[in-house]
């Protein structure tokens, strides 16, 4: 069973929980928020909702931690914080920039042994369907 674990609680995080549940496979572990985790309201039950700062403790809890902030300003400095402590899947899609943002999570990554998939699976991406 892989368990995983999201970090961040918006629309995209949301879809990820929902593709979790599908996937007889996969268990979601935890959910990261930057919010007050007694406001965030998640669809599945007994999952707890932590502050990002406790996410570094559930390191040997969770296999893959699937960040869904945004590629602006949260993945650029998300991805290789936690791809030096998790296995990560991020969704970043800043074309011009993926190739600054695979060094940097690439070396983060290899100096702790761990796997990076970055800019994965959003393009045309769920907001441009949206628009």
């Amino acid at each position: 069973m892989t368990k995983l674990a999201i970090m961040g609680y918006g629309n995209l995080a949301r879809g990820v929980e929902c593709a979790v549940a599908q996937n007889p496979d996969m268990t979601l572990a935890a959910v990261f928020t930057r919010r007050d985790p007694k406001t965030v309201q998640i669809l599945t039950p007994g999952v707890p909702v932590l502050p990002v700062s406790e996410a570094s403790a559930m390191r040997e809890q969770i296999d893959v931690l699937i960040l869904c902030g945004g590629s602006a300003t949260d993945l650029p400095a998300m991805t290789p914080e936690f791809a030096a402590q998790f296995n990560v899947i991020d969704s970043f899609d800043t074309h011009a920039r993926i190739p600054a943002h695979f060094a940097a999570v690439d070396a983060a990554a290899q100096a702790a042994g761990k796997i990076a998939l970055i800019s994965a699976g959003w393009d045309p991406g769920l907001f441009s369907v949206n628009r």
